[in-house]
């Protein structure tokens, strides 16, 4: 076998994110949601553990390990992994988007542009299309910041949630838990 075969197959047996231009710092990123009970009491919650990167081509791609969901709650997450994401099937969540990668690496620290994106969710074995408002801001160290400008506002019917759903909401013994559900993020991505 030639060094040149050797180099495609290692190549291409690794992640993609191994091959990304910037590789996301999960422990200064964050992607929060609220849920809300009984009509008007909101209550915020995150997930622990992310991965994800942004590669030369600009795939752009965030994987959320679902039970690492936090609600502060013990078992409130518990209930939420096994009832809600059903964590034993579906372990994962992944966001995927194109971006152009070369206004990423162009932006200086400190300038920042507003970007109008089709996110591509899939949760719970399903596919759709999110509207998102995102702010891309140059960090030093040629770091990216992404934040939304706006929370994404998923409706937990287009993910087939709603039995678990409504499954959180008998055992705890609300009148309701709203399937409309606000998330925002706050993403930092490393130039490799």
């Amino acid at each position: 076998m030639s060094f040149k075969s050797i180099a495609l197959a290692s190549l291409l047996a690794l992640p993609l994110s191994a091959l990304a231009d910037w590789q996301l710092a999960g422990d200064d990123s964050s992607v929060n949601f609220v849920s809300v009970k009984k009509s008007n009491i909101p209550e915020m919650h995150h997930f622990k553990s992310m991965s994800g990167g942004i590669s030369d081509e600009g795939k752009a791609q965030l994987t959320i390990d679902l039970a690492s969901v936090e609600t502060n709650i013990p078992i409130r997450n518990e209930r939420m992994q096994k009832m809600l994401f059903n964590t034993a099937k579906f372990a994962k969540a992944t966001i995927s988007t194109d971006v152009d990668a070369e206004k990423l690496k162009g932006l200086k620290a400190g300038e920042s542009m507003a970007v109008d994106a089709n996110v591509t969710v899939e949760v719970h074995g399903e596919t759709k299309t999110e509207k998102a408002m995102l702010q891309v801001t140059g960090l030093e160290g040629g770091k990216l910041l992404v934040t939304t400008s706006t929370p994404i506002i998923v409706n937990a019917g287009n993910y087939k949630l709603l039995e678990g759903i409504e499954k959180l909401r008998e055992v705890a013994g609300l009148d309701s838990i709203s399937p409309i559900v606000p998330v925002t993020a706050k993403l930092v991505f490393m130039q490799k």
